[in-house]
């Protein structure tokens, strides 16, 4: 689907045939999004730890 009109266009196709806009995506780009979903994920799986750490501290303070 082309991001600018929302055409759908074929799998590989390196421009919109409806409005004749490059939609080819570089390699190094989808690398470097699945590099920062990555860090995205890594990121929210520290996050939640350290919510659920904080957390085993307050119950902790509230059983004293």
């Amino acid at each position: 689907m082309c991001p600018y009109c929302q055409a759908e266009s074929a799998d590989h196709a390196l421009v919109c045939a409806s409005c004749a806009r490059d939609i080819a995506v570089p390699a190094t780009l989808i690398a470097e999004r699945d590099d920062l979903l990555r860090k995205r994920d890594q990121l929210r799986d520290e996050l939640t730890r350290a919510r659920n750490e904080v957390e085993a501290i307050m119950q902790r303070r509230k059983s004293r």
